[in-house]
């Protein structure tokens, strides 16, 4: 007992005599980094001084940059993009847009003459491109595991090559890389916001893998294996809570609706600085489609619109319809169609689209179903003036602009019960309804039976009600919310 004391005493000195000097190395180390960091940010702002020039009256320009590695895509997050430039350039004066990009292949002359293209928004003024060489390190094919930390490290990389090119006065994280935030605001010296369209990781995410559901984004392997599903959900974690701390560095955080909003709340808890601005869709262009009483009712056609990706789960869209055509709800059933219409980016969307068709051979539903692949807008108008429903299947759905659209062209919109759909756009609007809601395969032959036994004279009221509610969701409304939010970053 005695010698058994003088062992643990003698441990608990040797412990003792070690922690001090850990303490000071600890100490000193601390203070290597802080003294580094500060090097690196005075660094950086004596560079921002050799690279900045100023404009004509003498006067520095403020830079405001964009990181935005996929400017020259042609998708929502660009158009938003594009019209939040063209708001600050008609806002402010004194103000020069800056936009990292690696899009190496064209030129900045060539990426804004593809904005004005694709979208019809025209620059006031000339943009900075700032092209980037390393954005091979944000693609998510270089990391086929842990692919969400592969990709945010990435970011901080592609990042730094960002800030050493130019440093910005004002930063916007336009694409969802939050993990650049600390690294503007805290080396940069920059005032910084983010402008979120969908969460690199969400609750729903968790409560996927802790629930052992299968899904595209959580393979079944996983699923099927406890210790395989316990280890993810511990990964997703850690992650949740580093995404939530580099997200808080922001000091203004635009969302495009309430389902990301209540998520990045959750995470990111800046509530105080967070708002919701919904992304600008062209609805303008749908409107012009004549609004018009249906002239025949023996042929109906069901349109959906959006790329051929997993996550918008075409094949529920597809069973509901066969299921829809097996009970014959509608008793003298006229004809129906169901027109899938969409982008394919590469070959496995190709294949996507494959198997969908053999998919619609098993059903015995191939002649009522039609795909209509990277057709040209004004064919893509033409679908939709004469649909009687338009078709949204995805699974939490961070907005919706398909969805919006739809709803602008006259069709009876029948989404996703999630998501964007649920909370801000297939809403009541006046108390009058906007469209219809469903969740599996059942709800949506039930809701697409209910729409098509409606009486024409009530899906015009609908329409019309749709129609209305979209001028939300136009680009002045985005201009006038954008300004309101990022004021901040100027004062």
């Amino acid at each position: 007992m005695v010698a058994g004391g003088l062992c643990l005493c003698g441990l608990i000195r040797l412990l003792c005599s070690l922690l001090i000097p850990a303490l000071f190395l600890s100490g000193i180390l601390c203070v290597c980094v802080v003294v580094l960091l500060w090097g690196i940010r005075f660094w950086i702002q004596q560079r921002k001084k050799q690279l900045t020039s100023a404009g004509r009256d003498g006067k520095r320009p403020l830079l405001v940059a964009f990181f935005h590695p996929y400017c020259n895509a042609g998708g929502g997050g660009e158009r938003v993009l594009w019209c939040a430039i063209r708001t600050l350039q008609k806002k402010y004066r004194n103000v020069t847009c800056v936009v990292y990009t690696g899009d190496r292949g064209v030129t900045g002359e060539e990426i804004v003459e593809g904005a004005f293209r694709r979208f019809s928004i025209k620059l006031t003024h000339p943009v900075k491109f700032v092209f980037l060489e390393k954005r091979y390190l944000v693609e998510a094919s270089l990391y086929p595991h842990f692919t969400l930390l592969g990709q945010s490290l990435g970011s901080v990389f592609l990042g730094w090559e960002a800030l050493l090119k130019c440093v910005p006065d004002v930063y916007i994280d336009s694409m969802g890389y939050a993990f650049t935030l600390p690294l503007f605001k805290y080396l940069g010296g920059c005032h910084v916001g983010c402008y979120v369209h969908y969460p690199t990781i969400s609750t729903d995410m968790l409560s996927v893998v802790r629930n052992q559901d299968t899904r595209f984004n959580n393979a079944a392997f996983i699923t099927n294996s406890p210790l395989f599903s316990r280890f993810k959900l511990v990964y997703y974690y850690f992650f949740a809570f580093m995404y939530g701390l580099v997200g808080s560095c922001s000091d203004v955080v635009m969302v495009n609706s309430s389902w990301t909003l209540n998520h990045i709340l959750s995470l990111w808890r800046a509530g105080a600085c967070t708002s919701v601005v919904y992304p600008p869709c062209d609805v303008q262009t749908f409107l012009d489609i004549p609004l018009e009483a249906e002239k025949s009712t023996c042929e109906y056609s069901i349109v959906s619109i959006g790329q051929f990706r997993p996550e918008k789960d075409h094949p529920l869209q597809i069973r509901a319809f066969a299921k829809l055509l097996k009970e014959k709800r509608l008793g003298q059933q006229p004809l129906l169609k169901l027109i899938l219409i969409g982008g394919c980016r590469n070959q496995q969307d190709e294949e996507r689209v494959d198997n969908l068709k053999c998919l619609c051979e098993e059903l015995g539903v191939s002649n009522n179903v039609t795909f209509r692949i990277n057709i040209p807008f004004e064919e893509l108008k033409s679908h939709l003036a004469e649909a009687t429903i338009g078709l949204h299947t995805m699974w939490n759905e961070h907005f919706g602009i398909g969805v919006v659209e739809c709803m602008a062209a006259g069709t009876v919109i029948l989404a996703h019960n999630s998501g964007g759909p649920k909370l801000d756009i297939v809403v009541p609007f006046e108390g009058h309804i906007t469209g219809f809601l469903a969740e599996n395969e059942d709800s949506y032959a039930e809701r697409m039976a209910h729409i098509l036994s409606l009486s024409p004279e009530k899906r015009l009221e609908i329409r019309e009600n749709a129609r209305r509610s979209v001028h939300r969701f136009s680009d002045q409304h985005f201009e006038e919310t954008f300004l309101l939010s990022v004021e901040p970053l100027f004062k």
